[in-house]
């Protein structure tokens, strides 16, 4: 017997509690378990319509980093180029950053976050 059933038993409960189906609830989404809090989330985001980005300022207000995938809207490229254009525009505003990481990905920093965007050579040996 399970500690979850003997706590079920303890507590009246009947029904069992499956610890997978618990751990993948909505509920259950947002929690990080093996850490405390933190201050800030590096958060990924699926752009597919204009409405999420009311969704990516929020976070960028909220200062965490948002991982950008633009792979749906790709397939419209006038309206990306458009939403695009809107989100460099609020991180220029906000002092943040906006960079592409390949054609599917764009990293967007908020205020007082910049991106490096040349790269380093390694030094040699």
């Amino acid at each position: 017997m399970s500690i979850f059933n003997k706590l079920g038993g303890v507590l009246g409960t009947s029904k069992e509690l499956d610890v997978e189906e618990y751990m993948n609830s909505a509920e259950m989404e947002n929690v990080d378990v093996m850490n405390e809090p933190a201050d800030f989330y590096i958060k990924p985001v699926a752009l597919q319509q204009e409405s999420d980005l009311a969704l990516i300022e929020d976070e960028l207000r909220r200062k965490n980093i948002i991982l950008l995938n633009i792979s749906e809207m790709a397939k419209r490229p006038n309206t990306l180029k458009g939403l695009i254009d809107k989100l460099k525009d609020y991180v220029q505003k906000t002092n943040g950053d906006i960079a592409r990481l390949d054609d599917a990905k764009i990293l967007l920093t908020p205020t007082k976050v910049k991106i490096i965007k040349s790269r380093r050579q390694a030094p040699k040996k």
